[in-house]
């Protein structure tokens, strides 16, 4: 089946945020596959860098101005895959403002200037855009995830509002909200969790347990649906919110 996808996204421009580890970097690898021309981008310069199926730069998705230069030279944008966010683990009481600030800036202002920018490149000729969401967010609240429920549902609104306001420019905006995701970050969380646990076999069974599916959803499995929301097999779906969360909001 893969080898019958492999033309798919021929000869289309797709940039996408957050590529050098994970979701995004699963994503980037996915398009290439398909046939776009992918521009990969992250924060960590280095770790991007050796991303053989694009072209990668340095780039923080919280700078503006940063944003806007880096987007300034496209002509056209197709696809845009937005992946940059930030988990801070915690209650309300256990979010200081400076993690709340750090949260929304990484999660929820990234996508404010990364979509901003990619807007006016997709006006002309259309283009898909995909946010990476969460099930934790407007969608579900999980424990110990207040600042990052609030961004994420941010991240929702936002996607929703770009599709209302460019449908008619041919440009769709969807987010997929991953559940518990088998990452580099997934076991950074883990491992400070089970700082405060004194048990690091408690604190996977803190993730897994949420999990109706018995296992951790893999960053190939959401690039899927995100490539399939890139190409014309999803024209028709648009300012969705979809959910790959192995069984968690059943």
């Amino acid at each position: 089946m893969m080898k019958e996808l492999n033309n798919r996204l021929s000869g289309r421009t797709a940039i996408v945020t957050a590529a050098a580890q994970g979701i995004g970097r699963a994503v980037a690898e996915r398009l290439h596959f398909e046939g776009a021309n992918v521009h990969a981008s992250d924060l960590n310069g280095a770790a991007v860098a050796d991303l053989s199926v694009a072209e990668t730069v340095q780039l923080d998705a919280t700078d503006p101005d940063a944003v806007e230069s880096y987007f300034s030279k496209f002509d056209q944008i197709d696809v845009l895959v937005h992946a940059v966010g930030y988990v801070h683990q915690g209650t309300i009481e256990e979010c200081t403002a400076t993690d709340w600030q750090r949260s929304v800036d990484i999660t929820l202002t990234s996508a404010f200037n990364v979509i901003g920018a990619a807007v006016p490149k997709m006006k002309e000729n259309g283009g898909s855009i995909v946010t990476i969401g969460s099930v934790a967010s407007s969608i579900k609240g999980f424990p110990k995830r207040a600042a990052y429920c609030a961004a994420k549902g941010g991240v929702i609104g936002l996607t929703k509002a770009v599709a209302a306001d460019y449908i008619g420019n041919g440009i769709r905006c969807n987010s997929v909200c991953p559940g518990v995701v088998d990452s580099p970050s997934l076991r950074g969380r883990i491992d400070d969790l089970a700082k405060s646990m004194n048990s690091r076999e408690e604190a996977y069974r803190f993730f897994i347990d949420r999990q109706p599916a018995g296992r951790f959803g893999t960053a190939e499995e959401i690039a899927a649906i995100c490539a399939f929301l890139a190409s014309d097999e999803g024209a028709f779906v648009n300012g969705q919110a979809i959910n790959v969360d192995g069984g968690i909001t059943i």
